[in-house]
């Protein structure tokens, strides 16, 4: 979607919050920064009667993801759903994949949960935490077949860039869970980012640019309402593509 200064993020459907990598406990990265958001009736109903179901709680240990799932089958980490419109229409398209979707904001959860319930998807785990901690203590080295960010938050003045989430510590994190021949998928909609992006991926020895440049929005990824209202202003969207070498 494409970024508005003055939308109210929590109905952002698919703008994702990336937090400060400069001020945390230890200097760590975190994959948010904490808003506050208003959970509606609808979403509360989906948390109270699906979220034993498919939010997986957060643990300091791996996961038996095929457990959890109930199969073995490819499987693809989501950072930061947003209100997961996005999530919902790919794991609808690709039902033989399961999706793990990390988001810390409770509206974002709950809408989620009701797309699952409305659309009667199996292939979707939630887990509502920091994906970095998901990352070091419940995905096992090597154990992933994708991983999606869209629309992480730009963070555009300048003296903030030091916050994005995509940077090269991070991406190496990334890499490290992804299985040889798996994918790493970025998209954004500011020009300054997507070049950030494409300098600290080219910069990452075990990637490998499916593209020259940056790559066609692929067929899976759905136009959003608010990537459309950008493109017809002429705004522009990139998607970045790499493979796990």
């Amino acid at each position: 979607m494409i970024h508005d200064p003055h939308a109210d993020k929590t109905d952002d459907a698919d703008r994702t919050d990336t937090a400060d990598t400069s001020t945390l406990r230890h200097r760590r990265i975190r994959s948010f920064v904490t808003r506050a958001g208003r959970v509606s009736p609808g979403q509360q109903r989906a948390i109270d009667t699906l979220g034993p179901r498919f939010v997986v709680p957060y643990a300091k240990e791996a996961a038996d993801w095929d457990a959890i799932f109930g199969q073995q089958a490819p499987r693809v980490l989501e950072i930061g759903f947003g209100m997961g419109t996005t999530t919902a229409e790919i794991a609808a398209a690709r039902p033989s994949d399961d999706f793990i979707g990390v988001e810390v904001h409770e509206p974002g959860v709950g809408a989620l949960l009701k797309l699952i319930g409305e659309q009667e998807l199996s292939n979707i785990r939630i887990l509502q935490h920091d994906a970095v901690e998901v990352l070091e203590h419940m995905i096992a080295p090597a154990s992933l077949d994708g991983v999606h960010i869209y629309f992480p938050d730009p963070w555009h003045k300048a003296r903030h860039h030091k916050r994005r989430l995509i940077q090269p510590k991070f991406v190496a994190q990334l890499v490290a869970h992804i299985k040889p021949g798996g994918y790493l998928h970025l998209a954004t909609d500011w020009q300054n980012y997507a070049e950030q992006m494409l300098e600290v991926l080219n910069a990452e020895p075990a990637l490998e640019n499916t593209a020259d440049g940056y790559a066609p929005r692929p067929d899976f990824r759905p136009v959003t309402k608010f990537e459309k209202r950008g493109l017809r202003l002429g705004h522009g969207v990139w998607d970045l593509i790499f493979h796990r070498k």
